[in-house]
């Protein structure tokens, strides 16, 4: 039998590097009955059993509290999770597939726990085991040492991070490509209250907006996702750069702890953020980045950042109009956030050569709006008031395009 173990820590790397990739050879899964989420005191202890070794690490994250296993690569096809989750500790297990090759097992956890220990155990019969036992920990210590390793050996899409073909600007002499973000999916449910999923009800949204806009004429629809799916934001940018958007849309029904929000609101980029709530909620939606294992703004070399600057110079004042469009259209159909514009410093809005917004349609922490956001009736005011306002931009984009080039 051979063991691989951990230097102790709160964080844990990537683990056997020094194992032959051609020791894994199709997909390591997990054996259910040799598998175990078990509370051990205050402490909660989790067993793994897979069909074979496979690279792996495990670490915390915040905001909200999760321990987070991703594996190189685990097919989760059989797993139960019922039989498999024992534990009063840890309030929900998820799994799931979060980058090619890449596999994730999330813990959410109420209070703190730390990383105590961790360990593969590889047998004679090349079967495996994970063993990590999760002690608890204090608040502030957790927060410290919560995050994704330095050690992350995830491959980031070039088209994130470079200019590439340039888009060509809209003069209105042909349809607008339009690409909606359904924010979160798959692995990312993204806010929950109740049985409203926010990954769901902004994927129900995006469709429904698509036909709204399909009907009007003058739009060709792309989304990032069509299913329940996770897509990480860096992937979502490089669909809309493949598509030659346009604009690019994402959507979101948040929830925040801190206030009672409630209405619309829409989002722009910048680098700091205009209030706290939307600090906060610039924090929850890249979450999307961490669970990719991807910081897009710390993967741009010298001459990517440069270049996206100038790009921005450009696609900044197009985005705050877009935004201006997005407030004046909707306010005519639904309510508003009482401050509709604000700006956040999201990921998913980097694009440096697409206009980009970000709308919260609504806040699942809100109850009126929650209300508002599973009806159907609703929903279809909503659409409205965006085919409205998109109809408006583009032609005053175009007139302004037209100018630029004169």
């Amino acid at each position: 039998m051979r063991r691989i173990s951990l230097v102790a820590g709160l964080i844990f790397p990537l683990l056997l590097a020094s194992v032959s990739a051609q020791e894994f050879s199709a997909l390591a899964r997990i054996i259910t009955d040799t598998s175990h989420l078990i509370d051990r005191g205050d402490s909660v202890e989790l067993q793994l059993t897979l069909s074979q070794g496979v690279p792996y690490r495990v670490f915390s994250l915040d905001a909200p509290r999760r321990i987070v296993v991703d594996f190189n690569e685990v097919d989760f096809a059989g797993l139960d999770i019922e039989n498999l989750d024992n534990s009063k500790i840890v309030s929900g297990v998820r799994v799931g597939s979060i980058a090619a090759g890449w596999s994730r097992l999330v813990l959410d956890i109420d209070r703190p726990l730390a990383v105590e220990t961790a360990g593969l155990t590889i047998s004679a019969d090349s079967t495996a085991q994970v063993l990590i036992h999760l002690a608890p920990s204090d608040v502030s210590t957790y927060s410290e040492n919560s995050g994704v390793p330095d050690s992350v050996r995830f491959q980031p899409s070039s088209a994130a991070i470079t200019i590439g073909n340039s888009i060509q600007r809209q003069t209105g002499d042909r349809p607008l490509v339009v690409v909606l973000d359904p924010g979160h999916g798959g692995i990312d449910p993204g806010a929950e209250r109740g049985d409203v999923v926010e990954s769901d009800v902004m994927l129900t949204f995006a469709r429904e907006l698509k036909e709204v806009l399909v009907r009007a004429g003058g739009f060709d629809v792309v989304l990032t996702r069509q299913d329940d799916d996770f897509v990480p934001l860096e992937a979502r940018v490089s669909i809309a750069r493949q598509a030659s958007a346009d604009l690019f849309l994402s959507l979101h029904a948040d929830a925040l702890v801190e206030g009672r929000a409630s209405g619309s609101t829409v989002y722009t980029l910048s680098e700091s953020a205009s209030d706290i709530a939307s600090q906060k909620l610039a924090e929850r939606h890249d979450r999307g980045d961490l669970l990719a294992g991807v910081d897009l703004s710390n993967q741009d070399d010298a001459v990517a950042q440069v270049l996206m600057g100038l790009a921005r110079v450009e696609t900044a004042p197009r985005s705050d109009n877009l935004a201006n469009a997005l407030v004046a259209g909707l306010s005519e159909t639904i309510s508003m956030h009482k401050r509709p514009k604000l700006t956040a410093g999201v990921s998913v809005l980097k694009a440096p050569d697409i206009p980009s917004v970000l709308l919260e349609l609504g806040f699942l922490s809100s109850e009126r709006d929650r209300t508002r956001l599973t009806d159907k009736n609703w929903r279809g005011q909503a659409a409205i008031g965006i085919r409205n306002a998109l109809q408006q931009w583009a032609i005053s984009d175009a007139a302004d395009a037209q100018l630029l080039r004169k």
